[in-house]
């Protein structure tokens, strides 16, 4: 399907939208019809909630690494971390449609050919907006308080929710160039792993080895982190909320052009 089998140009913001919203809730209802996703999606920050309060967070509080309690330094922490390690739901969606032909069934649709990650990556961010929804109510749950004022706080969860979408658009491409849910998540963790745990967003980067610190203080999920956290707890913000807003502005400039052109390639 070519450019000419489309309508006519002056439709063509209208017809991509439609098309995205169309891919995007068919995408959520998937996400509805699979219980066992759904409740992994829901369940597991939960557990990383309760498991980083009750079970490491008494070390932490007794050594007192923060100037506040552990809980409220955490749960920003906790906020990213949740959204990285929940990006590789992209990468796997666009596996899963990929290996069972999908692809091909959207080829022969009269839709825009970038419908198909347009549409995915916004799924994705209303699947993280729900699961953010849930997070805060389950740290409120367990101790967490704001130490600014709400529109601080919801200025850090714009933030957040603006990593997971550009966070979206990397395992997008990920997922077009393994086309393999199993390669895709495998070849995801090495990644996420050092990202979230040599990052800011449980510890302090100041209490890690002299040579780590260097890498720690300056990645994209410390720096995002860290701009949550000073939105949250106060002080120093447009340092960190800066470089986040570089890193995601850079993500985005690299991954989703070339997840386009290699969608386009591809199909």
């Amino acid at each position: 399907m070519t450019d000419t089998c489309m309508p006519p140009r002056q439709s063509f913001l209208v017809g991509a939208v439609r098309d995205t919203a169309a891919v995007a809730r068919r995408n959520l209802i998937g996400l509805y019809r699979v219980p066992q996703l759904l409740i992994f999606v829901l369940v597991q920050p939960v557990i990383f909630v309760v498991l980083f309060r009750y079970v490491f967070g008494g070390a932490l509080a007794l050594a007192q690494v923060t100037p506040y309690p552990y809980v409220d330094f955490l749960m920003p922490g906790i906020f990213v971390q949740t959204v990285v390690f929940g990006a590789i739901g992209t990468a796997i969606g666009i596996t899963t449609d990929i290996q069972s032909g999908m692809l091909e069934r959207f080829r022969a649709l009269p839709m825009r050919r970038t419908a198909f990650l347009t549409g995915r990556t916004l799924s994705d961010l209303v699947r993280n907006m729900a699961v953010m929804a849930l997070i805060t109510g389950v740290g409120f749950a367990v101790g967490f308080r704001i130490h600014t004022n709400p529109i601080a706080f919801t200025l850090g969860i714009l933030l957040v929710l603006l990593f997971a979408y550009v966070l979206s658009w990397l395992f997008a491409l990920e997922g077009l160039l393994l086309r393999d849910p199993e390669s895709a998540q495998a070849a995801a963790f090495p990644v996420m792993a050092p990202l979230v745990f040599a990052s800011s967003a449980f510890i302090p980067v100041t209490t890690m080895p002299s040579w780590l610190q260097g890498f720690a203080k300056y990645q994209p999920v410390s720096v995002t982190a860290s701009a949550v956290r000073a939105l949250v707890l106060g002080g120093p913000t447009a340092n960190y909320v800066l470089q986040s807003l570089a890193w995601c502005a850079g993500i985005v400039a690299v991954c989703a052009p070339l997840a386009v052109w290699y969608y386009r390639r591809a199909v």
